[in-house]
């Protein structure tokens, strides 16, 4: 399976998806790395492990449609298996959706439905939740709302601060996208009536 993995930032979702490839946990091609922001740490990671980086900076656009008609260009130069976002800031368009109907997948800070949108682990400390966690879920035309694949959880402690809740979480994403990848290239995902079934 050849996978094509979007960031906008430290890219600590795409490392432990190499990482995972190299420990020959997870049977899948890394073909590339796109990204959003030129400046971003991932690019580092990407050129470390020897995986090619696509830069299509959302800012030298004047529209995020522009934008996106570049993005999609550049998924179907690439012909992915599976699209994964790991850490990508941007709302995915409905070409790109379409395009790649319940071929792309999203990590999310949050126990969906609960707390989609940005900043998910300040949302979960301010409704004052004992249990948050992470989801991989499809992508479609909503925010963070299409089928989900699996969740972990986590212990939110009463002395948590917003930094330690996000490092707690970010380990459980670590092992939750690549189990869903795995999943996914297996063949073993199955959607009907929005709900997903592990066969």
């Amino acid at each position: 399976m050849r996978i094509v993995v979007l960031v906008s930032g430290r890219g600590s979702n795409f490392q432990a998806i190499v990482d995972n490839v190299a420990a020959k946990n997870l049977s899948v091609t890394c073909t590339q790395m796109i990204t959003d922001n030129p400046n971003a740490y991932a690019i580092h990671r990407a050129h470390n492990a020897g995986i090619p980086v696509t830069v299509i900076d959302y800012h030298a656009f004047p529209s995020r449609k522009e934008y996106e008609v570049d993005l999609l260009l550049a998924l179907d130069e690439l012909q992915p298996d599976l699209i994964v976002l790991a850490g990508y800031m941007r709302i995915i368009g409905k070409e790109i959706v379409l395009a790649y109907k319940e071929r792309i997948i999203n990590i999310h800070p949050s126990l969906l439905p609960s707390f989609p949108g940005l900043h998910a682990q300040a949302q979960a400390l301010a409704h004052g939740v004992k249990v948050a966690g992470c989801t991989v879920h499809f992508v479609d035309e909503e925010m963070d709302a299409g089928p989900i694949i699996l969740q972990r959880c986590v212990r939110v402690c009463d002395d948590d601060t917003v930094e330690v809740l996000e490092e707690r979480i970010l380990a459980e994403e670590h092992i939750a996208l690549s189990h869903a990848i795995q999943l996914f290239c297996d063949g073993k995902l199955k959607i009907c009536d929005r709900r997903v079934f592990i066969l």
